[in-house]
C-alpha cells in the first residue's frame, strides 16, 4: 500500500499543532455528566450504556484511572470515571486488581465492560498517551482530547493510535472527542481512530480528527474482514492525508460529517467494504470517496452530499474514485432511526458542536445546536487515592482488634512473620518476598471493621506504593489508595481483612496492621 505523504500544514494549522503539543487548552467550558445516550450502531446489539447505574469517581492521573478500574469488585461492575487534567505516560502506571488488566504508558481498557470515561471541569487532555480498548464491551469515551500519540520516537504509546480498539471489542461509543496528531507516519504517528480484529457496533460522533496522515481504519489488513458495523456522524476531519475512514470488508454509515483538506484520499471502502454516505460536506479536498491503493473493490451508496472544490484523480488498476459525479453502486440498510441535517448547514453545525469542551452540544436535527438532557450519575468521590489516602500514622483510637487475632498472607520474606503485624511491636515487621504481596488479619467469628492503620517499619517509611483493602471473605474491594497510615471505609462485618500491596517504591515493611471497629 502506498504510504501517505507528509502533511502540508498551513501556518494556522501549525499553530494549532503547536498548541496541542504543548498541552495548551483555551476557552474550555465546564462539562458534566454524559449526554443523553448513544447513537448509531452503538445502539444495536443490546446497546451501549457504559458505566450507567454504577459508582462515579474522579481521576486526575492515568494511574488513578487504572486504580478506579481495579478497585471494582469485578471486571463488569459499572463505573463512571470523571477525568480532569493532563494524563501522560509519566503519570500512568500499571495497577493490578480483580476489576482490571492494565499496562503502564497507555490507558488500558482490557478485558472489562460497563465503563464510562468522561472529561469534566477544565477538561481532560491525554497528552502523548493513547486509549487502548481490547477484549471489552459497553464502553463510552466522551469529552476528551487525545493528542500526539506516537508509535516511534519518545514517548511511544498504543502503537501510535489515539484511540485503538482490537480483539473482540463491541458496543463502544466515542463522543465529543478531539483526536489530534502533528504529522504522518514519517513523523512517528499512526491512526487517530482504529478498529480491528473483531471490533463491532461502534459509533464515533461529534468529534474532531485533525493534522494526521491517517484518520482511522476498520480492519488492519485485507484478511481482517470481521469488523463493523460502525457509524460516523457530525465529525470534523481536517488536514488528513487518508483513511477517513479506510473500510476493509466493513459496513459504515457516514452522515453529516464535515471534511476539510483531505490531502490524498478520504472514505475508502475496499475488499467488500460498504459505506452509506449521506449529507456530508467535502471542502478543498482530493478523492474524497472511492477505492484506493488496491484492486479489491469496495462499494458506496451516496445521497445529499456537497462537494465544494473537490478534485478527482483518473481511474487506474488500484485507483477507483467515485467522482467527479458520485453515484451509488450498492445499497445499505440502516437498522436504527436517525435524523439528517441538510448538507448545506453541516459546516456550521459541526463547527458549533464537534470536539471536546464544547458543552456536549448536539444538533437538534434541524441545523441548530442544543444541549441534551444529561444522564444522571451518582455524586463523584474525590480521586480514587484521595478518598483513601492515609490521614496519619498515629492510632485512630479504640481497641486494636488485631491483638489476639490471627494472620496470614500471600508471601513473606525470609526472616519475617505474618504475626509480626499484630503483635503490637513496631520493631518487628512482615515483608513480602517481592515488591508486592498481601497480608491479612482474621478472626474466628464475624467482626465489624471500618478502619485500619498500616505502620511501616523504621527505615522503610514511604516504601508502600498503591494498595487495596479487601474483604477476605468475599474478595470485594473495600477501598484503594497509596501510602501507609490510617485508612477508613464503610463498616463491614467479616472474618478476614486483607491489605494487598500492588506497587512499591522499595521493599515494603509492615510493622503493624491495626484494625478498628
Amino acid at each position: 500500500m502506498r504510504k501517505p505523504v507528509a502533511l502540508r500544514l498551513s501556518a494556522a494549522l501549525g499553530t494549532l499543532a503547536l498548541a496541542a503539543a504543548t498541552g495548551v487548552v483555551l476557552n474550555m467550558p465546564t462539562a458534566s455528566a454524559a449526554a443523553a445516550g448513544a447513537t448509531g450502531y452503538a445502539t444495536q446489539n443490546g446497546g451501549t450504556t457504559g458505566g450507567a447505574g454504577g459508582t462515579t469517581v474522579k481521576a486526575t492521573t492515568g494511574t488513578q484511572i487504572h486504580q478506579a478500574l481495579c478497585a471494582r469488585a469485578a471486571t463488569s461492575t459499572p463505573i463512571t470515571i470523571q477525568v480532569e487534567g493532563t494524563i501522560t505516560v509519566g503519570n500512568t502506571a500499571k495497577v493490578s486488581g480483580t476489576g482490571c488488566n492494565t499496562a503502564a504508558g497507555v490507558i488500558e481498557l482490557k478485558g472489562i465492560s460497563n465503563v464510562t470515561l468522561v472529561g469534566v471541569g477544565a477538561g481532560a487532555v491525554f497528552d502523548q498517551i493513547g486509549i487502548h480498548i481490547r477484549q471489552s464491551s459497553n464502553i463510552i469515551v466522551q469529552n476528551v482530547t487525545v493528542q500526539n500519540v506516537k508509535k516511534s520516537g519518545s514517548p511511544t504509546s498504543n502503537g501510535g493510535d489515539a484511540i485503538g480498539m482490537e480483539s473482540d471489542v463491541h458496543n463502544v461509543w466515542v463522543d465529543h472527542a478531539t483526536l489530534v496528531a502533528s504529522g504522518g507516519e514519517s513523523e512517528g504517528y499512526d491512526g487517530l481512530f482504529d478498529m480491528k480484529d473483531s471490533t463491532k457496533y461502534v459509533t464515533l460522533s461529534y468529534s474532531i480528527l485533525r493534522n494526521s496522515g491517517r484518520g482511522g481504519l476498520v480492519g488492519s489488513s485485507d484478511s481482517d474482514l470481521a469488523n463493523g458495523p460502525v457509524t460516523f456522524h457530525h465529525n470534523r476531519y481536517e488536514n488528513i492525508d487518508s483513511r477517513t475512514p479506510l473500510l476493509r470488508g466493513a459496513t459504515a454509515h457516514i452522515y453529516n460529517n464535515y471534511y476539510v483538506s483531505l490531502n490524498e484520499s478520504g472514505i475508502n471502502p475496499r475488499a467488500g467494504g460498504k459505506a452509506k454516505v449521506d449529507n456530508n460536506y467535502f471542502k478543498n479536498s482530493k478523492d474524497v470517496l472511492g477505492t484506493f491503493y488496491t484492486d479489491l473493490p469496495g462499494y458506496w451508496q451516496v445521497a445529499g452530499n456537497i462537494f465544494d472544490n473537490v478534485t478527482w484523480s483518473q481511474p487506474g488498476e488500484e485507483n477507483n474514485p467515485a467522482g467527479p459525479n458520485p453515484t451509488s453502486n450498492t445499497t445499505v440498510a440502516i437498522p436504527y432511526p436517525y435524523t439528517l441535517d441538510a448538507a448545506s448547514c453541516v459546516p456550521s453545525i459541526v463547527t458549533a458542536t464537534a470536539g471536546a469542551n464544547t458543552g456536549l452540544k448536539v444538533s437538534d436535527g434541524n441545523c441548530a445546536a442544543t444541549t441534551p438532557t444529561a444522564t444522571p450519575t451518582s455524586t463523584p468521590t474525590s480521586t480514587p487515592t484521595a478518598s483513601a489516602t492515609p490521614t496519619a500514622t498515629s492510632s485512630p483510637g479504640g481497641t486494636n482488634l488485631s491483638i489476639g487475632a490471627d494472620s496470614d498472607g500471600s508471601s513473606k520474606a525470609s526472616g519475617t512473620s505474618y504475626g509480626n503485624v499484630r503483635d503490637g511491636d513496631t520493631g518487628t515487621y512482615w515483608s513480602p518476598s517481592g515488591a508486592t504481596g498481601s497480608v491479612s488479619i482474621k478472626w474466628g467469628s464475624a467482626t465489624s471493621v471500618s478502619r485500619i492503620n498500616i505502620r511501616e517499619a523504621s527505615g522503610a517509611t514511604g516504601n508502600i506504593g498503591s494498595w487495596r483493602v479487601l474483604n477476605g471473605d468475599t474478595g470485594a474491594v473495600l477501598t484503594s489508595g497509596s501510602g501507609a497510615g490510617v485508612i477508613s471505609f464503610a463498616a463491614t462485618s467479616l472474618k478476614k481483612v486483607t491489605f494487598e500491596i500492588t506497587s512499591s517504591a522499595a521493599t515494603p515493611k509492615v510493622a503493624e496492621f491495626e484494625t478498628y471497629a
